[in-house]
């Protein structure tokens, strides 16, 4: 099975379902908010959440979301990725809570060679959404890949197993 795609494999307005969702549990949130040092109340103060915010609930840290979806389209679309260029924008249209799944999506924008032959610009707007269908994540990003003229090995750096 391929991971990733080159150049070539990219068409304009073609969308890639991205599979399977992931729920978001409070584990992942707060392990997420303690690795990124985000001590904000919102995220981890279930009291000050229900007590002080619009929400009454604790929110999902944003940029978990955007780690969340920007991985899930990686096998479709960054796989074979030499760079990931630009992050064009960033939303969070709606909030995510604790229980949520997101799935996600990408669109094909544009696609342009690039200055040296053996790669090219990929333009894509990629959304997440929850189980009800609720935007809660979109942003637009370019990233470099190989052409297949310009592309390694299926799995390159992958080790060949040595017997004896």
């Amino acid at each position: 099975m391929s991971f990733g795609r080159y150049f070539e494999d990219f068409e304009v307005g073609e969308t890639y379902r991205h599979w399977p969702g992931r729920t978001i549990t409070q584990s992942d949130d707060h392990l997420f908010c303690a690795i990124t040092s985000n001590q904000h109340p919102l995220h981890s103060d279930a009291h000050y959440a229900q007590a002080a915010t619009q929400f009454g609930r604790n929110v999902v840290v944003g940029n978990l979301v955007y780690s969340l979806v920007l991985g899930q389209s990686v096998p479709d679309v960054s796989g074979r990725a030499i760079a990931n260029l630009e992050v064009e924008h960033l939303r969070h249209p709606a909030p995510t809570f604790h229980g949520d799944t997101i799935y996600s999506e990408t669109r094909v924008v544009d696609k342009r060679t690039s200055s040296k032959p053996d790669r090219g610009v990929v333009t894509v707007e990629t959304i997440g959404y929850k189980q009800d269908g609720t935007v809660v994540c979109e942003f637009r990003r370019r990233v470099l890949v190989p052409t297949r003229a310009g592309g390694d090995d299926e799995q390159p750096g992958r080790p060949q197993p040595r017997r004896g």
